[in-house]
């Protein structure tokens, strides 16, 4: 693999790994209300390379969205006044309903799929995989087909479901995009990669190439399939992942995920005036619109999410809040005339929108329509709000505008999985929950038994003990919690001298309890289970460790955001563990990994959820691992060069975490799928 790819997937990691949302949110515990079918009987034999996953939780199904109005984790929405329409980004479609809905309407076609309910990705004119944002100026639609790196262009209004799109305009650079510093203002302007946001007046069209950090202009309406560029931009190498657009054609905003004006934070770049020439310089940056945000001052970033504005000037967006100006903003110290929402003044009655990755707004005369991606819906007000309290007057893909249809279909966000071929515990750090499956569930959208609110990034078990990493917390249970029972031992802020600052792994084995602590670039090793006063019988020192596992004959390290490369598996042999024993870094031919979130040892197999390259490496002896042979098996693509993430049966999307009981291999997708997937041995 080229250097120049390398980066690229450096930068696409970046995503992944910054991504996380802080918003997350506590429940209390509480127990599931349906039943289930459980498995029965338990497969023999092995995997096979490419073969289908048999069941899926934390979605309705293989190719089912569950219906017209249940969206998952949709993205921009846009309205030309008369129509709106909405990209239903984990459904692989775009929603279009033909007049302005006025309730919890149906929409009346959708683009990407033949009907209402199938999901499947497709990669030809007809087809969507994970397409993120929307945009129309009437007679035009604007689609960014995120996945398949490419823009759709539909020249008029289609008349009927699944009709193809008139105009591509894809990757005319070549392979996967070169990296961002090693090419060219021209070759940009060929070069689309990753695409998140799109927006057009019809007469210019705006697009965010967020894997080479840059935006594109086309002056004129494209005509033509790959029609490059006019202006590309990259802020004098400022933006990052540019992910957001705002405009009206006289200026523009950029939101960016990984702003470099910030510290490789979240923020905003602004043109008082619409861009002109190639990397014509912003005007100035906005990193928050919170009310303790000022220059100098120490808010945390956000993103400004989609824009519209008001005949009289107003600008509107959506942040952590929902944003009015009077006029666009004119400087960094500008602030919103109003702030309606959970960061406007302390309110408990403020309503919380639960925006998030790809969330917008589109305005339609008086009409606000708020796509919030991680509240499962779309908010409506009827008119402009005018006070920080006000609430949305109805909602569409919800029965209210309180309720998450995410939670009501047992959705987790970033799943990750323990089994004990019994009984299946899931936790999730973005929930803050444990959900928790008393029995091996052999039904598709199968709701858990009891969810307790406490979350973990990752999780493990050895016989009857369970226990949950979480940051600066450590949860313990000495008794599997399968019957309503609360930890029994739970490690805040330190154990003994350690002082806790960002624990992400966890194992336990015969003999050892380990933890990992990424900023301290620390592997604490304790004998048996540690309480709040206990010392390390070993420390290992490790370059950002994450997820950890162990047989008790090898201890796996997921070292994924290794400094030295992109991403590595690193192996101890327990019987040799002492202070700082040096592990065995994992090497094989092809490709080798691309930020790996986690490895498990099991039954003498081992298995790298690859998240990078969307791909399960399966090793029937961990042995051939270590003696730098090519895995066995790959699931969630068709061959070890197949790298291309969709949500698919027999393909993954980012798979972060695996668990495996012997006949079951359970796959836990990260952030921009969040599907938990079940793959049978067979004979």
């Amino acid at each position: 693999m080229s250097r120049t790819t390398k980066i690229l997937f450096i930068v696409i990691g970046i995503i992944v790994l910054t991504g996380l949302l802080v918003g997350g949110y506590f429940l209390s515990k509480s127990k599931g209300s349906s039943t289930y079918k459980s498995v029965s009987s338990k497969p023999n034999g092995w995997f096979s390379t490419g073969q289908d996953a048999s069941l899926l939780l934390s979605g309705i199904d293989f190719n089912n969205t569950g219906g017209a109005l249940l969206f998952n984790h949709q993205g921009g929405i846009a309205s030309d006044g008369k129509h709106l329409l909405l990209a239903d980004r984990n459904n692989n479609r775009i929603l279009i309903w033909n007049s302005l809905p006025q309730g919890n309407t149906k929409p009346d076609l959708v683009l990407g799929q033949k009907d209402f309910i199938t999901n499947n990705p497709g990669s030809g004119p007809d087809g969507l995989n994970w397409p993120v944002a929307v945009a129309t100026d009437g007679t035009h639609i604007v689609v960014a087909d995120t996945n398949n790196n490419r823009i759709l262009i539909w020249n008029s209004f289609p008349d009927k479901n699944d009709q193809p799109a008139d105009l591509a305009i894809t990757n005319a650079g070549g392979g996967t995009g070169p990296a961002p510093k090693q090419i060219s203002i021209n070759d940009l302007k060929r070069t689309i990669v990753w695409p998140w946001a799109v927006w057009t007046n019809g007469e210019k069209l705006v697009v965010t190439s967020t894997s080479t950090s840059s935006v594109l202009i086309w002056n004129s309406f494209p005509d033509k399939n790959d029609q490059p560029a006019d202006i590309a931009l990259k802020a004098q190498d400022k933006f990052g992942t540019p992910r957001s657009i705002a405009s009206d054609g006289n200026h523009l905003m950029i939101g960016d995920h990984n702003a470099r004006a910030n510290g490789n934070n979240l923020g905003n770049f602004f043109w008082k005036t619409f861009p002109t020439k190639d990397d014509q310089p912003y005007d100035f940056f906005i990193a928050s619109a919170a009310e303790n945000n000022k220059q100098g001052g120490s808010a945390p970033g956000e993103i400004f999410w989609g824009g519209a504005f008001t005949p009289e000037g107003k600008f509107i967006t959506m942040g952590d809040s929902l944003y009015i100006w009077n006029t666009f903003p004119q400087n960094e110290n500008d602030r919103p005339t109003v702030i309606v929402g959970n960061s406007g003044p302390t309110d408990n009655s403020a309503y919380k929108f639960m925006a998030g990755d790809g969330s917008s707004i589109a305005l339609a005369d008086k009409t606000l329509y708020i796509s919030t991606t991680n509240g499962n819906k779309i908010v409506v007000y009827k008119n402009l709000p005018t006070a920080a309290s006000q609430k949305p007057d109805f909602a569409i893909g919800s029965p209210d505008i309180n309720t998450n249809t995410l939670d009501t279909n047992s959705i987790m966000s970033n799943p990750v999985p323990a089994t004990d071929g019994k009984s299946l515990f899931v936790s999730s750090d973005f929930d803050n929950k444990l959900y928790v499956y008393k029995n091996l569930p052999d039904q598709a959208n199968a709701h858990p038994d009891y969810v307790y609110p406490y979350g973990g990034w990752d999780n493990a078990l050895y016989q009857n003990t369970f226990a949950e990493a979480n940051s600066r917390t450590v949860y313990i249970w000495k008794t599997l919690p399968t019957n309503d029972n609360e930890p029994d031992i739970v490690l805040s802020d330190h154990i003994g001298n350690i002082q806790l600052q960002e624990a992400k792994g966890v194992a336990i084995d015969e003999k050892y309890f380990y933890l990992s602590d990424a900023n301290a670039n620390k592997i604490y090793v304790f004998e048996g289970i540690p309480t709040q006063n206990s010392t390390p019988k070993f420390t290992l020192n490790s370059d950002r460790p994450l997820r950890l596992s162990s047989d008790g004959s090898y201890l796996v390290v997921a070292n994924t955001e290794s400094s030295k490369d992109i991403g590595n598996v690193r192996v101890y042999q327990v019987d040799k563990l002492q202070n700082d024993a040096q592990p065995q870094i994992l090497k094989f031919q092809s490709l080798g990994t691309n930020l790996p979130q986690s490895a498990e040892v099991s039954h003498g197999s081992l298995f790298v959820a690859d998240t990078g390259f969307s791909r399960v490496l399966v090793w029937k002896k961990i042995e051939d691992a270590l003696s730098g042979e090519q895995p066995d098996v790959v699931l969630g693509q068709s061959n070890l060069n197949d790298t291309a993430p969709a949500i698919g049966k027999n393909k993954t999307f980012w798979p972060a975490n695996t668990a495996f009981d012997g006949s079951f291999l359970w796959v836990g997708e990260f952030k921009f799928s969040e599907r938990l997937l079940r793959f049978d041995v067979h004979q």
